[in-house]
């Protein structure tokens, strides 16, 4: 019974852990031709998808939409593959909310959502964490629009069997016998995922995604493209900025991605060492702020002694009485608390889960026999989505050759994250384990030729995008790129205050570049 509760308890972990000068825009786009690069980019990769002939889409039909009614909704109806544009196409979701001060619109912003997994139409048709999340001069000046990216959302997602999403193994691999394990499972959730998803699971990539949004720029009458993308959403960016160099008015590039890790090793050391960064600033904190939950005890000991039990399998799920909580779980909780980061609401959680008994796990519950009667015609298999997989794995070639390989990774990342081990990061190597190489878009070094300056914007103590990514990122792009620093902790940083967003807002609205090696306070 404890291990029907553990690969519960897995499967719920992972679920959760894994799911950047315009012509005005009339209230219906008129149609738009959307053709190929400007020049391919000159990098050690595979070109673009190049379309055989341009490709016209349609006017949008714009419906109400929105919490409050004000936002509009529609589609593009898109090719799957690019390169030909003649062959099967999919519905892209897209939402737009118009400036709320025409007189002074300068344009249109598009939002690249991050993930991967994001909806960018809940960015623009919430109110509570959705719109919010721009300043109110940014949506006096601009119409916000944003999207669902291919195999998300609304845009066609990638939908696969429920019972196989939820049979996910444990993440953390301990032997050959799981590592081959993991090996079968992932080739059967992705023959699975392609035969019920169809064509767009092999064109899930970003690089598909560049000309989606290219798409849009065209579809909404805008000659040149703002852009500010989000954490994943940066590598949109960056590789739209690659593509179609002189096509951009502005880029905004927030908690940045760095495509140029080429394998397993540099990425996962990389991540590990933000993740641990960040539990120590959270260590620290605890250590000078009388408030925090954990003040005057050793933390480090505290945590060691949580991750041990759940190890063992006694460490209660707090929000789901009877399950057990599995050390990833665990872990996964300081992780997602490092984003805010939330370090008093983590604190308090340790505290109780200190004190917490040992569980108990019960039984799942035995489904009911039905009764005899007229056979009914059967319910089809439920269905659910992967808004993780298709995308990361086509993206990054990140192979680990065997579980000899895996546990030496492993070893050299209790070496440099001793408190953070089973970061969220290792999903994603594990979830691409066996994946077709080589990739639909492998890693590279940016290479950006005639673009308009691009402006980038960290947080020094982020878990998830390395603060030395951002600054690797700006190396790769030259004189095109400017860092902007916030020298705070979490994952995100343009709401980290008003020196933040007021420098970004001055950007995309006037095109100012703050100086380089600007910093903004922490908050």
């Amino acid at each position: 019974m404890l291990r029907k509760h553990r690969r519960a308890a897995w499967g719920a972990s992972i679920a959760a852990g894994v799911a950047l000068t315009g012509a005005a825009v009339p209230t219906t786009a008129g149609a738009a031709a959307v053709g190929a690069a400007e020049a391919a980019p000159r990098t050690a990769r595979a070109a673009p998808p190049t379309p055989t002939r341009a490709f016209t889409t349609a006017p949008i039909a714009w419906r109400a939409c929105g919490d409050d009614g004000k936002a509009k909704c529609g589609s593009l109806r898109l090719p799957i593959d690019w390169a030909h544009p003649d062959g099967a196409t999919f519905e892209l979701a897209i939402a737009r909310r118009k400036a709320k001060g025409p007189d002074a619109r300068v344009g249109t912003l598009v939002f690249g959502p991050g993930g991967p997994g994001d909806s960018g139409v809940q960015r623009v048709t919430k109110l509570k964490d959705g719109i919010d999340r721009f300043s109110e001069r940014l949506q006096r000046r601009f119409d916000i629009v944003s999207f669902d990216p291919r195999g998300i959302g609304a845009s066609h997602p990638v939908t696969c069997s429920a019972a196989l999403l939820r049979d996910s193994p444990s993440p953390v691999i301990t032997s050959r016998k799981e590592f081959a394990a993991t090996l079968d499972y992932n080739k059967r959730l992705r023959d699975d995922c392609r035969r019920r998803t169809g064509p767009l699971y092999d064109h899930a990539d970003t690089l598909s995604t560049v000309r989606d949004v290219d798409a849009i720029r065209a579809a909404l009458g805008e000659s040149k493209l703002t852009f500010h993308g989000s954490s994943y959403g940066t590598l949109l960016g960056e590789m739209y900025a690659e593509t179609f160099p002189k096509r951009i008015r502005a880029m905004v590039l927030e908690s940045v991605d760095d495509h140029s890790l080429r394998t397993a090793r540099p990425f996962l050391e990389s991540e590990l060492v933000a993740a641990q960064d960040s539990f120590d600033q959270f260590v620290a904190w605890c250590g000078r702020t009388t408030s925090c939950a954990l003040h005057g005890k050793d933390v480090r000991a505290i945590w060691r002694g949580l991750r041990a039990r759940a190890a063992r399998g006694d460490l209660p799920d707090l929000d789901h009485p009877g399950s057990v909580l599995p050390e990833f779980g665990l872990v996964l909780k300081a992780y997602k608390a490092f984003y805010g980061p939330d370090w008093a609401g983590l604190a308090s959680e340790l505290v109780a889960l200190d004190a917490s008994k040992p569980a108990t796990p019960t039984a799942p519950a035995t489904p009911a026999t039905p009764a005899a009667g007229p056979s009914a015609p059967k319910d089809p298999e439920p269905t659910g989505t992967d808004n993780f997989t298709a995308q990361f794995c086509s993206d990054w070639g990140l192979q680990v050759r065997g579980y000899k390989e895996y546990a030496g990774l492993m070893r050299r990342m209790k070496k440099i994250a001793p408190d953070m081990t089973q970061a969220r990061p290792v999903v994603a190597v594990t979830k691409c384990l066996g994946w077709p190489q080589p990739v639909r878009n492998p890693q590279h070094r940016l290479k950006v030729h005639g673009s308009a300056p691009i402006l980038l914007s960290n947080a020094r103590h982020d878990p998830a995008t390395p603060y030395a990514w951002a600054r690797n990122v700006a190396r790769q792009l030259g004189r095109t790129g400017t860092l902007l620093t916030y020298e705070g902790s979490g994952h995100g940083s343009y709401n980290r205050g008003p020196c933040m967003r007021d420098t970004i807002d001055e950007y995309l609205i006037s095109l100012k570049v703050p100086a380089r090696g600007t910093t903004c306070p922490a908050t």
